[in-house]
């Protein structure tokens, strides 16, 4: 996984790579995960103040986060919480989809019948 990480009107801190990195791969269990896009924004008019912006590029659909707090650790995790809600959704559908599937190729017995192809 490669991490692209941009930041504005925040000076990095030495451990913020590695707090964002470190986030993104609780996340590969789930998903592969081929790059990752991160923009973190402070911005002193605003309130909240720091807005976390994400954006996971996968086999499939890409996945996108945005979140704002008045602190950067709880930007990160509610982007991080979108993030894993997403992954999870997809997932859901997809086993869906294939239980519909499975049903549909029974028939009123519960036998498995074979494709109209076959017919």
């Amino acid at each position: 996984m490669k991490l692209m990480l941009k930041h504005s009107g925040i000076h990095p801190a030495k451990g913020l790579r590695a707090i964002v990195h470190q986030k993104i791969l609780t996340l590969m269990p789930l998903r592969q995960i081929d790059l990752a896009m991160v923009r973190i924004t402070r911005e002193e008019e605003a309130s909240p103040a720091f807005c976390v912006r994400a954006h996971l590029v996968t086999p499939g659909p890409d996945l996108f986060a945005e979140a704002r707090d008045h602190t950067f650790a709880a930007a990160l995790g509610k982007a991080m919480k979108q993030l894993t809600a997403g992954i999870k959704a997809r997932a859901s559908k997809r086993l869906t989809r294939l239980k519909s599937n499975l049903a549909e190729r029974r028939g009123p017995v519960g036998r498995l019948m074979a494709s109209p192809a076959a017919r």
